[in-house]
């Protein structure tokens, strides 16, 4: 199949050399062409331009950071869209607008999938992350080949839309947990534990997470250093409570949740690094909150294997 990639950031741009790794033929883009000839000296080919490379591919993927962007992107390459031309869409995105570009695509005679990743860059980078994957069965068991080069775990989750529906549920979950993590450290410096035995401590028991093993490093090494900004996190949790209000959902921590990034973001910046939310609780109370022997960078130590599709067990 052949393949085309827009959007080589942080994500991005680790998704698509995962496929160059694995022997794809890979057509690249991105506005900055800094990223674009990394990946054409890695073995990947300068695409042109969106419409150049849904002309010349059998799929094409964009991996953005706004639905916006995505939105231009499709715009352009809507025109050469048709029977046998898939656009996937790996970007966290808003489900209605998905569905929207989707369906345009559908009515040219190709094929839509959203299929964002979870499981942060470093699982990205190593082939090792997870895949959510929404579109017709057809189009899944044409696509999976690809995604289990760029995943580990692939979960079908129905029809276009429903994997971004879960994938701004899952990055909620995960702001939700590192806030907590961050009053929780702070809880147990002020109360005089050590932090490294704070950790373990976390680490076995029922209060352990994802987001616990590896942002929890990074808050204590001083790195703070996730490769993913605050402007990412507002526009994830933003997506989150737009589904909320859609369905009349009258939830609680989700707006106090909005209300401390934004305040984080007044406070480092727009852009800041998400785990310098700690810093805040740092400011008010006057403690350090590190520990020695923390990595400055997350690092996947499993083997890259191939991946497969997950089916739910109920």
């Amino acid at each position: 199949m052949r393949t085309g990639f827009i959007g080589l950031g942080n994500v991005g741009g680790k998704l698509a050399g995962s496929l160059i790794r694995n022997g794809i033929s890979l057509m690249v883009h991105d506005l900055n062409p800094d990223f674009v000839a990394a990946k054409v000296a890695g073995g990947a080919v300068d695409g042109g331009s969106p419409a150049a490379m849904m002309q010349a591919c059998d799929a094409v993927i964009t991996c953005l950071p706004s639905p916006a962007a995505s939105a231009a992107v499709v715009d352009e390459m809507l025109p050469h869209m048709g029977p046998g031309k898939i656009w996937m869409e790996m970007s966290t995105t808003d489900d209605a607008e998905v569905k929207r570009l989707g369906e345009a695509a559908i009515a040219h005679g190709a094929a839509a999938v959203d299929c964002p990743v979870s499981g942060g860059c470093h699982r990205a980078d190593t082939g090792n992350i997870s895949i959510y994957a929404g579109c017709d069965r057809a189009t899944f068991d044409r696509i999976l080949p690809l995604l289990t080069l760029m995943g580990r775990r692939i979960l079908h989750t129905g029809p276009l839309g429903t994997a971004s529906v879960l994938k701004v549920m899952t990055n909620y979950l995960a702001t939700a947990n590192l806030l907590t993590l961050c009053e929780a450290l702070t809880v147990m410096k002020a109360a005089g534990m050590d932090l490294a035995t704070t950790f373990e401590a976390i680490s076995v028991s029922s209060g352990t997470s994802f987001v616990h093993e590896t942002e929890s490093q990074l808050i204590l090494s001083g790195s703070r250093n996730v490769n993913f900004t605050m402007d990412l996190v507002q526009k994830d949790i933003g997506l989150f409570q737009k589904l909320a209000d859609l369905h009349n959902v009258p939830l609680e921590i989700s707006p106090l949740i909005i209300e401390m990034m934004r305040d984080g973001q007044q406070r480092f910046g727009e852009r800041a690094q998400s785990d310098r939310m700690i810093e805040r609780l740092e400011e008010a109370t006057g403690l350090e909150i590190r520990a020695p022997g923390f990595p400055l960078e997350l690092i996947d130590t499993e083997p890259e294997e191939r991946g497969y599709e997950v089916k739910p067990l109920h």
